[in-house]
């Protein structure tokens, strides 16, 4: 879900500002990029699929508002957008399902061993989505992708493993 093609340019402006992020907050020195993934079909194709940078933060905490702030500005009927917090290295710090004026956070993996199992998992719920759309089935296969990236969602950084764990302690 997070895998980078290429580097993370903060958005040209043609999208404009997603609903809920503050304009302006797009200071290259901050450390930490909410960022939303693109997986439309046509941004996969034409090499867009890097995540939308939507804002940038000074702090992890600010960065987390954000996320909240963006999910507040969603419509109620939206479908969940993935969001995810990088770094200045483009490292995954956090991550979490956006929707219904919330976020779910995903919890991140503590080991090199939980992460080999979330890899697995997630890769036999891609398998299951992909014989899920052969069958003529397209709501399930969507369900399955959207649970899979959930899973890819854990697979923080390892500098960045307890930290995160730790920031969602404190925010609970």
């Amino acid at each position: 879900m997070f895998d980078l093609p290429q580097p993370i340019h903060p958005s040209n402006g043609v999208r404009g500002v997603p609903p809920g992020c503050p304009p302006g907050n797009t200071d290259l020195n901050h450390p930490f990029a909410l960022t939303l993934s693109r997986r439309a079909p046509a941004d996969l194709m034409s090499g867009r699929a890097a995540p939308l940078v939507l804002a940038r933060f000074a702090t992890l905490a600010e960065a987390m508002q954000g996320a909240i702030d963006h999910a507040e500005g969603m419509a109620p009927d939206a479908a969940p957008e993935l969001l995810a917090i990088l770094d200045r290295d483009d490292r995954l710090v956090l991550a979490g399902a956006a929707s219904d004026h919330a976020v779910a956070w995903c919890h991140p993996v503590m080991s090199a061993v939980e992460a080999r199992g979330v890899v697995i998992e997630a890769s036999q719920l891609r398998a299951q989505a992909s014989r899920a759309a052969a069958w003529g089935e397209p709501d399930l296969a969507g369900r399955l992708r959207h649970r899979a990236d959930l899973q890819d969602a854990r697979l923080v950084d390892p500098l960045w493993r307890a930290f995160a764990a730790r920031a969602l302690q404190v925010a609970a």
